[in-house]
């Protein structure tokens, strides 16, 4: 099976990476989707030029896809490059949108291939915890909801503030894996990289959102 991962940099599209490896696929391309302009309803935005850094350290060829922000255009220009590359599947971390799963599904079957979601409706804080445990480092690159500050910037997730991210999911009623878009990730370390990434960056918080801007990995 030669597989492209649709890879933000964060924790899900590397749990999905790391769950094709297992199977003993060829994981051939990360295909990074990146927004110009705002946000976007089915990609992550922030740090995914970072992707490439990961992918060089793993040794796979990545893919960027610029694309605008509206889901016709993200689509349409992500279903161009996958069509040129050699592929009998995608994976993907999504778990729990219906709407971008179906949206995914579509798109492969119109290329003549499959799509993977192997996190799909898993329970989210074992999902976050079993990636901890099993040696993924975390870091928090954005957060966007009440309960989260500008103390979780570049933090990176471990077994205690994991904990501690679940007391205030808990209390302030937002998604602990952060599905909703409460917070987005970057991977630094993990068992499907075979080094650890240092990173650079600077953090920002206004009081409602902030943001750890990614200067350098290496």
């Amino acid at each position: 099976m030669r597989i492209a991962v649709l890879s933000s940099g964060g924790k899900d599209s590397s749990a999905a990476w790391w769950w094709a490896q297992c199977r003993g696929w060829d994981v051939v391309a990360l295909v990074t989707v990146r927004i110009q302009d705002g946000d976007s309803h089915m990609f992550q935005v922030p740090s995914t030029k970072w992707v490439e850094q990961q992918a060089i350290a793993a040794q796979v060829d990545w893919y960027s896809v610029k694309a605008s922000g509206s889901v016709d255009d993200e689509i349409s220009s992500l279903e161009v490059v996958l069509d040129e590359l050699d592929l009998d599947a995608i994976v993907s971390g999504a778990l729990r949108s219906d709407f971008q799963k179906v949206k995914l599904e579509n798109m492969a079957h119109r290329l003549g291939i499959h799509s993977f979601s192997p996190l799909w409706h898993q329970d989210p804080y074992t999902h976050l915890h079993g990636m901890i445990e099993n040696g993924f480092k975390i870091m928090i690159n954005s957060v966007s909801c009440e309960g989260l500050d500008g103390q979780w910037l570049g933090r990176v997730l471990d077994l205690e503030n994991v904990r501690e991210l679940k007391l205030l999911s808990e209390k302030y009623r937002f998604n602990v894996d952060g599905e909703g878009g409460e917070y987005e990730t970057f991977v630094v370390a993990g068992p499907h990289l075979p080094h650890t990434l240092k990173v650079v960056g600077t953090a920002s918080f206004d009081s409602i959102r902030g943001v750890f801007t990614i200067t350098k990995v290496h």
